[in-house]
């Protein structure tokens, strides 16, 4: 087999569009050969989300084998759609790299752009107008469903920010945000589950606006909290199995004192 280190990307990459032709042949693997669009979907948020975990914990080696898993994910669409005559992963790799050089004119072109600020609207206005293009009845058709919720909500914020849709200042969304709260309070006094779920989505879209103020992502926010949790959670009980006993046994009170303890070093 040939090394392959002394291999270029290029060259990989074929091979990998080659394995999966190969593993969906007639004669290939059976369990690739069933999937389709639908069953393969899980597996694509699966692996993202494990680049992003091999990204917080800084593990270098599984971010390089994680993101072969990923490319994997978009090589298996493409060989699918493929088969089915829509497209081949060429279509893909040309339209993504027209793309790049169609919204980095500053680089490839004649284009003026000196600060990331200046070319963050530069691309915003370049593919508003590649979207403009495409005739849909709102702006917000082209942002997909299919992604966790807490995206949806900020890609949903920024695209109407960007249209003028928005607050004048952070200040004005924690106003809205002790409004939305005592909503809350509202809704649990009058014990309705259906105004409960409508009122908590209502909170959860105003932090993800004053994440957007604060230029913090919320989903990378919430899996830095998770994380957290995760750690100060696991030192609670071995704390307690090291005192013979277990959360289920400890009570509150004994627990509490011991995320005390955790906090001061996790």
């Amino acid at each position: 087999m040939k090394d392959a280190s002394a291999s270029s990307p290029g060259e990989q990459f074929e091979r990998l569009v080659a394995l999966m032709a190969r593993l969906r042949a007639p004669d290939g693997c059976p369990w690739d050969r069933e999937q389709t669009f639908d069953t393969i979907k899980p597996f694509l948020l699966e692996e993202a989300y494990e680049v992003l975990e091999s990204i917080d914990q800084r593990d270098w080696p599984a971010l390089a084998d994680e993101l072969g898993d990923l490319m994997l994910q978009a090589v298996f669409f493409a060989q699918m759609a493929s088969e089915e005559g829509r497209f081949t992963i060429s279509d893909s790799l040309e339209a993504i790299c027209s793309k790049l050089v169609r919204r980095h004119p500053h680089v490839f072109a004649d284009g003026d752009a000196r600060t990331p600020a200046e070319v963050k609207q530069h691309w915003d206005r370049i593919k508003a107008g590649e979207k403009a293009e495409r005739k849909t009845e709102s702006m917000l058709d082209t942002i997909p469903r299919a992604v966790p919720a807490l995206v949806e909500a900020q890609r949903i914020s920024e695209r109407v920010a960007a249209a003028g849709f928005d607050w004048e200042n952070s200040a004005q969304v924690v106003e809205k945000l002790h409004e939305e709260l005592a909503e809350l309070e509202g809704a649990q006094i009058e014990a309705d589950a259906a105004k409960l779920e409508d009122e908590i989505g209502d909170l959860l879209f105003t932090l993800v606006n004053l994440a957007r103020f604060a230029k913090v992502d919320p989903e990378q926010a919430l899996r830095r909290t998770n994380a957290k949790f995760r750690k100060r959670f696991g030192y609670v009980e071995q704390r307690l199995a090291a005192l013979g006993s277990s959360p289920a046994q400890a009570g509150l009170e004994r627990m509490e004192a011991l995320w005390q303890e955790a906090k001061k070093t996790l």
